[in-house]
């Protein structure tokens, strides 16, 4: 769930195969959006995981980092009343070309979240601003606006999310969260 990244994820479904997915993407959405339709776009859909990206937008529109951050926790409470443990997988603001000069913002807003997630065993950080830069620089994976991205820009999320989410579907596996993920049986081996 997230913003307009998430909305024009067009491969979505199959990028994350065999996961069900459900995209809720809110084009423009700030992450007091998602939780002001929380109950509409999460809640009903009982989700055994979420994949969350949402903040850029935030900084884009002036919110302070820690403004950010609440925002977040806010999520994670309302995530809490809800779903209880179900993990949420946080995808950090990408470094898109038209933002760029935002870099410093993004950076200090996926430093306080991965921060969150070291103490907390339902939140997983999910870092893809590095493999979309190249020499400190945004690589060639935006369309015209220089905000969303091209297929190869979805390319790169779709390798990186997928690493985290087949990742933690071990970790929380033992935890008796596996049938999140995948359909099979679950292994301690």
């Amino acid at each position: 769930m997230g913003s307009s990244s998430i909305v024009f994820w067009k491969t979505l479904v199959d990028d994350m195969a065999p996961l069900a997915v459900l995209n809720r993407g809110l084009g423009g959405s700030q992450i007091e959006h998602v939780n002001r339709w929380f109950n509409q776009i999460v809640a009903p859909y009982q989700p055994r995981a979420i994949v969350f990206y949402a903040g850029e937008n935030d900084i884009a529109s002036g919110k302070s980092v820690s403004r950010v951050a609440a925002d977040f926790d806010a999520f994670m409470t309302l995530k809490n009343q809800a779903r209880g443990a179900v993990p949420v997988l946080f995808i950090s603001p990408k470094p898109s070309k038209s933002r760029f000069g935002q870099l410093e913002q993004q950076t200090a807003v996926n430093r306080a979240i991965r921060t969150e997630a070291a103490y907390r065993a339902d939140l997983h950080y999910i870092d893809v601003a590095a493999a979309m830069l190249e020499n400190c620089r945004p690589k060639e994976l935006f369309v015209a606006d220089e905000l969303h991205m091209t297929a190869d820009g979805y390319d790169i999320w779709a390798q990186v999310v997928r690493a985290a989410l087949f990742r933690n579907a071990e970790t929380e596996g033992r935890v008796c969260y596996r049938s999140a993920y995948v359909n099979d049986p679950v292994s301690d081996e």
